[in-house]
């Protein structure tokens, strides 16, 4: 016999969790399939654990708005829980003067999304509060800042579990299908699956998010197709001169290879872009090459060998190197057809920043499809 439950959520990553939680706050019973050994081992365990400001995202975008409120929900909940985190603010630079009209087309685009408190900064100022800096010019942004991404997780399933909600490890989708007031859901082990009724889906899978819905009756040709893009990490060895994260101007698909801290004042730079076919979360030491004339475009004292791999993350993006940046996609039944499910897909960065937005977005759209 098939076990009933209100609401399934797929995926068990900082984004699913939340959407867990707004659900178990509305009164539903969740359950969150994590096909992982343990929560927040996919993307989420890979990001560079920066709270986003809003600026860099397409006006009356998704990212622009679920960033921005996002980040403002994100900083209370913090707070609330005694979540390590810091604002230490962000310096996005210009390092030479051709880049000064991308500079400002950055800043107003930050304001258009209601980012307030970005501010022009000339190279003398931006020296004064980063003397190690070599720039044009910068734009300040004070709300930005870093958290403990773990923490954040755990508090997240903390608060599921006290609702009443649970996560079930070591549980991937295996095949679903629409029936009658809901979806019948085999998970676990291929050899003895357990079967699930639900009458809500919501699949916040991340890298397999086209993949569950696949499996879970989604029309293909309701599915966005899926590219892969790596960003590595590498740690700095040497002594950080910088208190605040340092960006350059972004490139396509990503926002420049930056500096970001940690919360004991560790610096890192990255991710830089590599589109791949396939998951693969191996660092390459040689891609250091091109990481010391990015770094020493904006620090130029950069020590010879300071830098050592760390880590790798993979994007889903919905569009490829040249196209367009493309946007969150939050499709329930209208957009795809299929009766209490919504697919959540392409869910990068600024996703951590947003997900407590991207939660009460799903949680909303759930009191409409069922």
């Amino acid at each position: 016999m098939a076990e009933r439950i209100e609401c399934v959520v797929i995926g068990a990553g900082v984004v699913g969790l939340a959407v867990a939680r707004a659900l178990g706050r509305s009164g539903r019973e969740v359950l969150v399939l994590e096909a992982g050994e343990s929560i927040g081992a996919g993307i989420s365990a890979r990001s560079s654990e920066v709270i986003h400001a809003g600026i860099y995202y397409p006006a009356g975008s998704a990212k622009a708005r679920l960033c921005v409120e996002g980040r403002r929900l994100l900083y209370d909940y913090c707070r609330a829980r005694g979540i390590a985190h810091r604002r230490c603010g962000k310096l996005i630079v210009a390092a030479e003067p051709g880049e000064l009209p991308r500079l400002q087309a950055l800043q107003s685009a930050g304001r258009g999304n209601g980012v307030t408190d970005l501010r022009w900064i000339e190279a003398d100022e931006a020296r004064a509060m980063e003397p190690a800096l070599r720039c044009v010019a910068a734009l300040e942004s004070p709300s930005s800042g870093i958290l403990d991404s773990r923490a954040l997780m755990v508090a997240l399933r903390g608060d599921l579990e006290r609702l009443g909600g649970s996560v079930a490890c070591r549980s991937p989708l295996l095949e679903g299908r629409p029936i009658e007031g809901g979806l019948l859901l085999q998970a676990g082990e291929a050899a003895a699956p357990d079967a699930l009724i639900a009458r809500l889906v919501i699949n916040c899978a991340g890298l397999e998010a086209q993949a569950a819905a696949r499996r879970l009756g989604t029309p293909p040709g309701r599915i966005p197709p899926l590219r892969y893009a790596k960003g590595s990490y590498f740690q700095l060895q040497a002594r950080c001169p910088f208190t605040r994260l340092i960006y350059p101007l972004p490139e396509r698909g990503g926002l420049g290879v930056h500096l970001t801290l940690d919360l004991a004042g560790r610096a890192r730079f990255g991710p830089d872009v590599e589109w791949v076919d396939r998951v693969d979360f191996a660092v390459d030491p040689a891609r250091a090459a091109h990481f010391y004339p990015a770094i020493r475009r904006y620090w130029p004292q950069l020590p010879d060998a300071a830098l050592q791999p760390a880590y790798a993350g993979v994007r889903p993006k919905l569009a490829g190197p040249q196209a367009p940046l493309a946007d969150f996609a939050i499709q329930g039944p209208e957009q795809h057809g299929i009766a209490r499910l919504v697919n959540l897909y392409g869910i990068e960065s600024p996703g951590l920043t947003a997900a407590l937005a991207i939660a009460e977005t799903v949680a909303a759209l759930a009191q409409a499809v069922v």
